[in-house]
């Protein structure tokens, strides 16, 4: 196993383990009180949310552990990365920037995964180089317009 793959399981593994801990506690109802602003949504949407995460998890690390459709992997890492960003806007609506830059942050492993994956998947299925291209010109923007929004003003205190 070389350094690279060795890194990007790491993180796949890490990254799934936060998705999971995250995710099942939105399907089963419990523990909700660690995360702002679920209170206020409807119960059907708490639990997509969860099941979104949980599916992303397993889809970071179970296709390629299992040789079975590999090719998931990076497009979970993508799905994951969509997710995180759609809860960036949800923090930053909260006026939780220091959320905020954690979900940007997130984003930004979720695409790590992606793309070091794109090109390992055992079918060598390849993603076209103006894709990746694509991908990181609408993260790095992302994550740069997050920490803009972060630090424009101080964090309440309250």
């Amino acid at each position: 196993m070389n350094n690279l793959n060795l890194v990007l399981w790491s993180v796949q593994v890490f990254l799934a383990l936060f998705f999971l801990a995250a995710g099942a506690p939105k399907l089963i109802g419990r523990g909700l009180e660690r995360w702002t602003g679920f209170s206020e949504l409807p119960r059907p949407m708490v639990v997509f949310i969860g099941l979104t995460e949980v599916l992303g998890a397993a889809g970071l690390v179970l296709p390629m552990a299992t040789g079975i459709v590999p090719w998931l992997t990076p497009l979970a890492a993508v799905g994951v990365g969509i997710i995180v960003l759609m809860a960036t806007g949800f923090h930053l609506r909260a006026d939780e920037r220091v959320n905020a830059l954690e979900t940007g942050l997130w984003a930004s492993i979720a695409a790590v995964i992606a793309i070091g994956r794109w090109d390992l998947v055992p079918t060598h299925t390849h993603a076209p180089a103006g894709v990746l291209v694509l991908a990181l010109a609408l993260l790095v923007p992302a994550v740069i317009i997050n920490l803009v929004v972060l630090f424009r003003r101080p964090v309440n205190s309250g």
